[in-house]
């Protein structure tokens, strides 16, 4: 088989930490997310997987929180069959083939053109209503190419805590002013997180930076009116931790008991 190679540096870089997490998880005899497709992409790219640092417990981690937002994606999709989705820095993300939604579902997929162009090498094509737009998110521009004639859920996974906190207001602003309505769906670290990320292997050898780190999730429902947070789920402690690896299980428990730590990173869920 062919390899593509990669030469992606910066938070570019880091969605291939992820997409090797996911990947992992599909080769386990009992997956959590099963997604094969992460599987044949890495297999189909030429980089080295080591770099990111992910293995067992780390790759279960990625997929339950995949999971999560995948299964909040599905719900909104079954109470709002013609809805537009907005999925942020994609990057090689399959989730619109997990969700696979109907004809009637607008998805877009957003992210820089580098990624963009490796989303349409990499990954298979899709009929219907899909696109792609090349840009990075907290530009101004490219919402404007998609129109707000439906109730839309933004996702955006792995995004928030490499903005700074006045792009991460400024995006949620301008979609919840956007859209007649919708949710939306995203995890965030807390401001331990942002301190504590040399720990990371991926963003450190990524030479990436993080910067926004969210202490209290509903502060952010005063920046639109009506914005309620309707989830807000902590990392340490949210549901299907019992499919982690053993010492997994036990590293969450620990930390759900240590100040600070307890909230050191959140998946959350905002209805507009």
């Amino acid at each position: 088989m062919d390899q593509e190679r990669v030469d992606l540096t910066g938070a570019p870089e880091t969605m291939l930490a992820t997409l090797y997490g996911r990947a992992l998880d599909s080769r386990s005899p009992r997956p959590v997310l099963g997604d094969r497709q992460a599987d044949r992409v890495v297999r189909r790219i030429r980089y080295d997987f080591r770099r990111t640092g992910v293995r067992g417990t780390a790759a279960a981690g990625v997929a339950l929180r995949a999971r999560r937002l995948d299964d909040w994606t599905r719900e909104f999709l079954a109470a709002h069959r013609e809805a537009t989705v907005l999925h942020l820095g994609c990057g090689l993300d399959s989730r619109v083939d997990r969700i696979d939604p109907p004809p009637s579902v607008r998805w877009v997929d957003v992210d820089y053109p580098e990624v963009i162009e490796l989303r349409h090498r990499l990954l298979p094509e899709r009929t219907g209503d899909y696109r792609t737009i090349a840009a990075s998110v907290t530009g101004d521009a490219w919402l404007e190419q998609v129109p707000a004639d439906r109730p839309a859920m933004a996702v955006f996974e792995g995004l928030t805590m490499y903005l700074h906190e006045h792009e991460g207001r400024r995006l949620i602003e301008r979609i919840t002013g956007r859209f007649p309505g919708g949710e939306l769906l995203f995890d965030a670290y807390g401001p331990l997180g942002i301190r504590l990320q040399k720990l990371v292997p991926a963003v450190r050898r990524a030479g990436a930076r993080l910067h926004w780190g969210i202490a209290d999730p509903y502060e952010i429902e005063t920046w639109h009116p009506g914005l309620t947070c309707l989830d807000a789920l902590r990392s340490v402690d949210m549901p299907g931790l019992d499919e982690l690896p053993p010492a997994g299980r036990l590293q969450m428990r620990i930390l759900a008991h240590l100040p600070g730590f307890r909230d050191i990173g959140w998946i959350l869920r905002y209805r507009f």
